[in-house]
């Protein structure tokens, strides 16, 4: 057979199976930038991540139009979970403390950042050991993921949020960081809300036992995208298609936009319309509160409009 019929005979073969994997369903690819560049569509879900403390409650009272907007997603079947940097408690626990305000939100549809932080754990090592200084919210998640705790030559030094810093717990932290201990933290916010007013939080202990231990910690918490995307994959939707709502700008609404997600934020918690111009990111929207996307969570932010 001459080159030239080999040449032709080649070219046809790829043409059939080009046309054979086509007929059965495989879509051509997408050029980058038209992914890019292409809007959201009607008949896409919506789902959200929201915020706990200043979107659905507020120093233990439920904000007005909260469990309205949880009910309606409920009975539009839409995805959502609900996040909180607060690693004291378990979901179990915070979903009982909610149901006391009013808000029914099932312990499966919360997510802490003591969750994500076993999470990001459990994809570094399936089976390690920590120093813990926090609540049962933290060593309840590291428990369930197989881990062990023990302040003997421990693999990382884990540091969350509770009511009762001992000097003596810090001391030893910072002494097993100093001896090669890995540090990791659930959250790097300095202080926490409280009806008497502000506490300090795991990020002040953190800035103590960082300065004394001469070791930065990593952070899984907001404004982490990785506590974002955690959740996502958690009730296994995907950004593109998801909202965040929040109240704080420096965690909420840039954990969110990191992470791929159009963002809300709401008015109701700690951020007014002035605060939001010390940034140089914007929301996608800003409302009052989430009663505000009563009736309207399948285009909260207006994209479908006629």
């Amino acid at each position: 057979m001459s080159d030239d019929k080999k040449k032709t005979e080649n070219a046809r073969e790829a043409e059939s199976v080009t046309s054979s994997s086509v007929d059965q369903g495989e879509k051509p690819r997408v050029p980058v930038t038209d992914v890019l560049n292409t809007p959201p569509q009607r008949d896409d879900p919506i789902s959200f991540l929201t915020d706990m403390d200043g979107v659905l409650v507020k120093e233990g009272e439920i904000i007005p139009g909260a469990d309205e907007f949880l009910n309606e997603l409920r009975e539009n079947d839409v995805e959502y979970m609900v996040l909180t940097n607060n690693s004291i408690y378990t979901p179990r626990d915070l979903s009982a403390r909610l149901e006391r305000t009013g808000i029914d939100i099932p312990a499966e549809r919360i997510w802490t950042s003591a969750k994500a932080t076993a999470a990001f754990l459990a994809s570094q090592k399936e089976v390690s050991t920590a120093y813990v200084v926090g609540e049962s919210g933290l060593t309840t998640a590291l428990h369930e993921i197989g881990w062990i705790l023990t302040d003997s030559d421990p693999e990382y030094v884990v540091l969350g949020e509770t009511r009762t810093y001992s000097f003596e717990a810090i001391t030893t932290a910072i002494r097993l960081i100093r001896r090669g201990a890995k540090f990791i933290c659930t959250n790097p916010d300095i202080t926490g809300p409280s009806p008497e007013g502000v506490l300090p939080a795991t990020g002040a202990v953190a800035s103590l036992i960082q300065t004394a231990s001469l070791k930065e910690p990593y952070y899984v918490g907001k404004p982490n995208p990785m506590m974002m995307r955690s959740a996502l994959r958690r009730i296994g939707v995907h950004s593109e298609n998801t909202i965040m709502v929040g109240d704080r700008m420096d965690t909420d609404i840039k954990a969110g936009m990191e992470a791929g997600m159009k963002t809300i934020l709401v008015r109701s918690g700690i951020t007014d319309d002035d605060m939001i111009e010390d940034f140089p990111y914007r929301p996608s929207r800003v409302i009052d509160s989430v009663k505000d996307l009563v009736g309207n969570v399948h285009d909260p932010c207006g994209e479908f409009e006629e």
